[in-house]
């Protein structure tokens, strides 16, 4: 494989291997995308990502991180992003959305205010979790969801996804990873249930399972939906890359076409041997043993390194989330330095 060899996932090609991760620009009103979206993703398509996945796109208005979260779970949301998939599309690359609940991490400051949980005067809502137990001090303690709350979240993320489709979106990434609502589930660490969504591996993982599930219901079969993981919550006794390789195993079986890998983001203060690649390990163990593509995100910041990943066999693709900040042109910048060729639009070609 090459970093700039097309890629099939069901029926979509992706012109290369480059994606624009997931970030979250804590700037909408009322869960609506403006301006700011479509030139913040317009010119990722433009600079030659294949693929362009929108931030944590909220299904619901309690499952918002902040108050500035873009959302899909109204049709005036769902129009005002329609525009932004058409242009995307325009540019010869796909429109993605990753749709995400935050649950106990929710209610929270945008990260230039703080970062911290919201107070009373500053709007603050109440949040949900699988057990009743704060992301950490001082924040909000979450209400633990009952089989009501749970089947209300799995409907709002079937409802969510129906949207995403009719506003022009080709393919869905559902976010169980970062310490967000369905990576609580998945971890002991945040999940002290004894009912059926608590305990055991089995149980941990159902929620996600259901979710997946759900979204097929309504998701087109010719369409992909991805997974992003965090691999590891970098704690004895959290989530694994053991428990990771076999939910993996699992949501292949349900219609999931990739693994996004990331890892962290469960409980504060952990000490992350962050490096070049640090998690690329971790995509390849999945993508070996599960039988699945993956996705590399992590330190990801030359070309050389991306082509090596994909070269290799690491990972199928290669996310990228702060390089893309900081160089919208990546994709463009990396073609001429690995001598590969990348269409360029009509406008820009006079500079080629």
């Amino acid at each position: 494989m090459s970093l700039f060899e097309p890629l099939q996932q069901r029926s979509l090609t992706l012109r290369n291997r480059l994606v624009v991760a997931p970030m979250c620009q804590y700037s909408a009103s009322d869960g609506l995308p403006d301006t700011w979206h479509l030139v913040h993703l317009g010119s990722r398509a433009v600079g030659g990502a294949s693929l362009v996945i929108s931030e944590a796109t909220a299904v619901s208005a309690e499952g918002r991180i902040s108050p500035g979260d873009v959302g899909l779970w109204n049709e005036a949301q769902q129009c005002a992003w329609a525009p932004i998939t058409a242009f995307i599309r325009a540019q010869g690359a796909l429109a993605g959305v990753q749709l995400a609940h935050a649950g106990r991490k929710a209610s929270a400051q945008r990260p230039w205010e703080g970062g911290g949980p919201l107070g009373i005067d500053e709007g603050a809502w109440p949040t949900v979790a699988p057990s009743a137990l704060p992301f950490d001090t001082g924040w909000h303690v979450p209400a633990a969801l009952d089989e009501a709350g749970i089947a209300k979240v799995i409907g709002d993320f079937r409802t969510a996804a129906r949207r995403a489709l009719d506003a022009g979106f080709q393919l869905v990434e559902v976010h169980a990873a970062h310490g967000y609502l369905l990576h609580q589930f998945l971890s002991p660490l945040s999940n002290r249930r004894s009912d059926g969504y608590g305990g055991s591996f089995e149980n941990r993982t159902r929620l996600v399972r259901e979710v997946v599930a759900a979204i097929r219901e309504v998701w087109p079969e010719a369409l992909p939906v991805w997974l992003r993981i965090s691999a590891t919550d970098w704690v004895e006794g959290g989530w694994d890359i053991e428990q990771s390789v076999a939910l993996a195993r699992q949501v292949r079986e349900l219609g999931v076409d990739l693994i996004d890998v990331s890892s962290g983001g469960l409980v504060p203060g952990v000490r992350i041997p962050l490096e070049p690649g640090y998690q690329v390990p971790f995509a390849r163990r999945i993508r070996a043993e599960a039988g699945i593509a993956t996705g590399a995100v992590g330190l990801i910041t030359e070309p050389e390194q991306a082509a090596a990943i994909v070269a290799d066999g690491a990972a199928d693709v290669v996310l990228q989330a702060r390089e893309s900040l900081r160089d919208p042109y990546f994709p463009r910048r990396a073609a001429k330095a690995l001598g590969a060729s990348i269409d360029v639009p009509l406008q820009y070609q006079r500079a080629w």
